[in-house]
């Protein structure tokens, strides 16, 4: 059956859903200028008189509810189902005490399968009415709301080849009365070009694929693949989803109506509260148990589990004594290579730095000047001069460009020696320099600069601009043989990035009137959401098209939540694999449950907020480890931010002591980060176990992760927990609507 996306037209849409949706827009808009003005969508927990009031008007709610006989008997009803719930979510203790893998193995004695054993640990339950401090019908409406928006969540990731987890759509199939099968389960297709064999050449371009020699074209800045030109003249594209800018505006609609709804907002603001502090009480009964366990998993310790770097520039990857050392050694053995072209004159290396009237020598990581301090906080834009090294363009174009006079030689060698031990020009340069790795993926990063382009008028529109990015990849994908450079390239390729400073302001408010790429014509910006959309929209026909090939597909890994509107946060639900940073989750708590709900993978970089937008001590990320979020650690630009060799050891040393992280807590960062990552398929059953896949501690080998068979059994047992509510919600209105 082909896979379509379904189209909502406007008149079925409710108008006050469409309303506050934009009124909630508006609202984000404003508050990016109002930096004091009070969030539509945070919890006023800084205002008490607000909070008071609010209080009071819940508790009125609640009496008026008490005294209600039919809420009486709606709240029996939840406690039964309730009680089955938990019931079916905790399983009887075994008569056996967990016995953990204890034999001695050595690192050739094969790994045998896992026993699929519940650990015994002290769990903490809540008995009674658990709607207390919420109204039924605030329950029922914000459970409602929350489920909506998994759905929509799901449908978008799905037809894009992301990821979406088993335990929350087995818990969206029972609310449907329906039973989830593994076979439904989308994942990104980064199996379909395994790691390179060894001593196999991955650059090699014999044995591809021959020509489908299928006609493209980009209609609405979404690129439209037909069978041949004949069709193309019919309009008949291939049987592939196309996204449409209206659809997607009604969704997001949705998420940004609910996420403005207060009594959404108090039932997951009153979740999350109750999260952290679950888990606050679990690590205070069973602390000793996840250490003891992983105290007997031999050979395994937090220095040798895998941690993957899930968010790191090329152009910043290495320290600023690494790249001082790099200036001064090409500069004592190629100091008479030409090396740049300026104003149709041809420089050497020596002729270079002549110019800037300076001597390498005599150059100290100081004065190189690339590290950010105290002067860019709040201000990206002195942030982005630090990639001039002492401030000279020259040498930026020289070490930390791929396509310069040299074709990238210097910043290739600067990659080989730091992690080696979409277009054209980029692909060549990939191969030319040899710069695959076992040790490292790539990420095509999108600047959101159009704007700049269009005032030097490279381009005509913001159509132009996507048709540069994307058709180059349509193009290699179906006429391999003609494009053979590219297309090894993208088997190297696992997703996409877009970046840029996200505190920017923008007037345009998107919604479904917003005018069509070709129509952008403006030097204006667009908006955040525009940009994701478009640059979605066309990820997901690429990945269909090459889920067809039988070719790897790739994954979409925005910069998002670091700055700027709320508003960015909802549109990467929809249309993100996973993210990088998320701080501006801390202000949103529907945003911040849903993101729990869906274990959405963030990248966060701790070190790089507290030079730029956030104090390392205000950082969210311990808030978001302990409730459930699925985060990682990564360095995300070492030039800058870091002092030592080993950047990402020293974003969890860091982070490990100033919050007093376990081993238990920093394995289980480092599992996340393997799971979030570009890895295939192969190499996470390496990493993380046979069953990966699985959820709990099925799908946890803790002789390979060092994470407590009780930590995942927790985790587990949590998320199902709050996946009930929501379901039992639906399901008890459902009876009660039966009975009527």
């Amino acid at each position: 059956m082909p896979r379509q996306f379904t189209k909502i037209s406007l008149h079925e849409v409710d108008e006050r859903v469409r309303l506050l949706a934009e009124k909630v827009y508006a609202s984000a808009l404003k508050e990016e200028e109002t930096k004091n003005a009070l969030s539509m969508f945070t919890v006023p927990e800084d205002c008490p008189i607000g909070l008071h009031q609010a209080k009071e008007w819940e508790l009125r709610k609640e009496i008026e509810e008490q005294r209600s006989e039919e809420s009486v008997k709606r709240k029996q009803s939840f406690k039964l189902m309730r009680s089955q719930s938990i019931s079916l979510q905790i399983p009887v203790a075994p008569d056996w005490a967990m016995s953990v893998i204890s034999p001695l193995l050595t690192p050739s004695t094969p790994i045998g399968p896992l026993p699929i054993d519940i650990p015994e640990f002290q769990r903490v339950t809540i008995s009674g009415d658990y709607c207390a401090g919420i109204t039924v019908e605030d329950y029922e409406q914000a459970a409602k709301a929350l489920l909506t928006a998994l759905f929509i969540r799901e449908k978008y990731s799905r037809l894009a080849y992301h990821r979406f987890p088993r335990t929350t759509a087995r818990f969206l199939r029972s609310a449907n009365n329906e039973k989830w099968s593994e076979e439904e389960e989308v994942l990104p297709g980064m199996s379909c070009c395994p790691v390179p064999s060894e001593g196999a050449d991955p650059y090699s371009m014999e044995d591809l694929p021959q020509n489908l020699n299928y006609s493209l074209r980009m209609k609405e800045g979404i690129i439209y693949v037909y069978d041949n030109e004949d069709a193309l003249k019919r309009d008949q594209p291939r049987s592939l989803p196309y996204p449409d800018l209206e659809t997607f505006a009604i969704d997001m609609s949705h998420v940004l109506a609910m996420i403005a709804d207060g009594p959404t907002k108090t039932y997951c603001h009153r979740r999350l509260n109750f999260l952290m502090s679950k888990f606050q009480l679990h690590e205070m009964l069973n602390e000793m148990a996840e250490l003891k366990e992983l105290k007997c998993v031999p050979h395994r310790d937090f220095y040798n589990v895998r941690k993957v770097d899930t968010h790191i520039h090329a152009a910043a990857c290495m320290n600023q004594k690494h790249l001082l050392k790099f200036i001064q050694d090409t500069y004592k053995t190629e100091a008479d290579r030409v090396v740049l072209e300026k104003n149709g004159k041809k420089l050497t290396l020596k002729q270079v730095f002549d110019n800037l009237k300076m001597d390498p020598y005599d150059l100290t990581v100081d004065s190189l000047d690339v590290h950010a301090g105290r002067q860019t906080f709040h201000r990206f834009d002195k942030f982005n001069s630090k990639y001039n090294p002492v401030g000279a363009s020259e040498l930026r174009e020289i070490y930390l460009k791929s396509d310069n006079y040299i074709n990238g030689e210097y910043f290739a060698r600067l990659i080989k020696v730091k992690l080696i031990n979409s277009d054209i020009n980029l692909s060549k340069w990939f191969i030319k320099q040899k710069l695959h790795s076992p040790n490292m993926r790539w990420i095509i990063q999108v600047p959101r600069i159009y704007d700049i382009f269009r005032s030097k008028k490279i381009v005509p529109n913001f159509a132009k601009m996507l048709e540069n990015i994307f058709l180059p990849l349509f193009q290699a994908t179906v006429n391999p043989q003609k494009h053979k450079e590219m297309h090894v390239f993208l088997k190297h390729v696992t997703g996409f990035d877009s970046v840029d400073d996200e505190s920017k302001h923008s007037d345009h408010m998107f919604s479904y009137k917003s005018p069509k790429p070709e129509e952008w014509t403006t030097e204006q910006n667009p908006p955040y959401t525009y940009y994701l959309f478009h640059m979605y929209a066309n990820i997901m026909v690429l990945n269909n098209l090459r889920k067809e090939c039988g070719l790897n597909t790739f994954q979409f890994r925005p910069h998002c939540g670091e700055a700027g509107s709320i508003t960015h946060l909802v549109s990467a639900f929809l249309t993100a694999d996973n993210i990088s940073h998320g701080l501006n989750l801390k202000k949103s708590p529907v945003l911040q449950y849903l993101y729990y709900l869906t274990q959405v993978p963030i990248a966060m970089s701790p070190l790089s907020n507290n030079s730029l937008f956030l104090e390392y001590s205000k950082n969210p990320l311990r808030e978001f480890l302990q409730k459930g979020l699925c985060v990682s650690l990564s360095t995300d630009d070492p030039l800058q931010f870091h002092y030592t060799k080993e950047a990402l050891m020293e974003e969890y040393a860091i982070a490990a002591q100033l919050w007093k992280l376990s081993t238990c807590d920093v394995c289980e960062i480092a599992r996340n980060s393997v799971l979030q990552s570009g890895l295939s398929h192969q190499e996470k059953k390496h990493f993380l176990g046979e069953n990966y896949l699985q959820d709990g501690q099925e799908g946890n080998d803790i002789r390979r992760t060092n994470v407590a068979q009780i930590r995942m059994a927790y985790r587990h047992e949590t998320l199902c927990n709050e996946l009930s509510f929501l379901v039992d919600a639906v399901k008890s209105e459902a009876l009660a609507e039966q009975a009527l």
